[in-house]
């Protein structure tokens, strides 16, 4: 099967548009037409020298399109229909027999390797050589993806599939820890560390979840503002000199939850000192440096390292769907199209503060 994909060939060279050749289905995969897909943080890992998924390799994992084929052991999706890629996951292993396909034995093989489980590639470039397509499982950066039976989600033939693919990872990310993992409870207080997608879905779902103080930090003032939009109560500037004390007055004392999205070691102690003892404060961001904690900051309170919202995408995803046609989650408003042959000004606009959420139409 021939498509057209965004190949990144080098940690520090643009993408560049190519024609690759997908292998053939194997018996539990679908193969999607791409309509569009979300660009997120994670896709830039390739970029870091010495990451486990070096260059050549597709990225995207946001992906929305339609089905194409299927092969002979799938049953769940049929040829036709509409769906939503997500993370990938086995099955069968004790956290995912226990609906905990977050946290699958193969977790990291599955999904940041961007190859099979053999270490094998599953496309050739024009010349033949292997190029990595199954990051997340589906590498959805081009106009067909490989995907498998549990990482497709089946939605609505009437919904715009060209606003649904961010709900695969970033969106689902920042609200399943809020509704999920951390299980905000109503009339509690939140704080919420970084304002991109996955900060500001985070919001979006504190306001769900009946929490009635709700805030915002981060450096970019037009970030701050959208927050207050979608349902932050209070914003604070992440370079201020004193952020945790603003936390504290605005949520009388500390905050009952907390959520960093960054990574950077010295938020996570301010968002560690910001949150009351019993508090839970919830990590995602890829880990920028060690991190130090001393016993008083940590007293009383619960770590939580999350991966993917602690929930699975065949139930969470039409729960947000759900949402957002009720207008209590209108996280299309962090949307922001380019087509894949602008694929590099979309990621430098993202990486720069710019853009929230790139969609990337083929």
């Amino acid at each position: 099967m021939k498509a057209t994909a965004a190949v990144l060939r080098g940690t520090d060279q643009p993408y560049a548009i190519e024609e690759i050749e997908l292998r053939d289905l194997r018996p539990n995969e679908v193969l999607v037409r791409i309509v569009a897909a979300g660009m997120c943080h994670t896709d830039v890992l390739p970029r870091v020298p010495g990451f486990i998924a070096p260059p050549p390799i597709v990225v995207g994992h946001e992906g929305s399109g339609v089905v194409e084929a299927i092969g002979n052991a799938v049953t769940k999706v049929a040829v036709g229909d509409h769906v939503v890629l997500s993370f990938d996951s086995c099955g069968v292993c004790a956290n995912c027999s226990a609906g905990q396909p977050a946290y699958c034995d193969t977790f990291i093989v599955r999904n940041l390797f961007g190859r099979e489980l053999d270490g094998s590639a599953a496309a050739t470039d024009a010349a033949g050589e292997p190029i990595a397509a199954r990051w997340f499982g589906q590498s959805s950066f081009a106009s067909h993806a490989i995907a498998t039976e549990r990482n497709t989600v089946v939605v609505d033939k009437a919904l715009p599939l060209e606003v649904l693919g961010p709900l695969g990872c970033g969106i689902q990310t920042g609200a399943g820890s809020i509704l999920g993992a951390l299980d905000v409870q109503p009339g509690t207080s939140v704080a919420v560390f970084g304002s991109g997608a996955v900060g500001l879905a985070a919001v979006m779902a504190a306001k769900v979840a009946g929490a009635t103080t709700i805030i915002a930090v981060d450096l970019q003032q037009h970030r701050l503002d959208l927050a207050l939009e979608l349902g932050a109560t209070h914003v604070v500037k992440g370079d201020a000199p004193d952020v945790a004390a603003q936390l504290a007055a605005a949520s009388g004392g500390g905050v009952q939850y907390s959520f960093d999205t960054t990574g950077i070691p010295a938020v996570i102690v301010t968002a560690l000192q910001a949150t009351r003892m019993t508090g839970k404060c919830g990590l995602v961001g890829v880990l920028q440096g060690n991190l130090e904690l001393d016993s008083n900051t940590m007293l009383g309170k619960t770590i939580l390292n999350i991966l993917e919202g602690s929930v699975d995408p065949q139930v969470f995803i039409p729960r947000m769907i759900e949402l957002w046609q009720d207008g209590q989650f209108p996280f299309d408003r962090l949307i922001e199209e380019f087509p894949m042959s602008q694929i590099n000004e979309a990621e430098q606009s993202s990486l720069a503060g710019g853009v929230i959420k790139p969609v990337l139409r083929p």
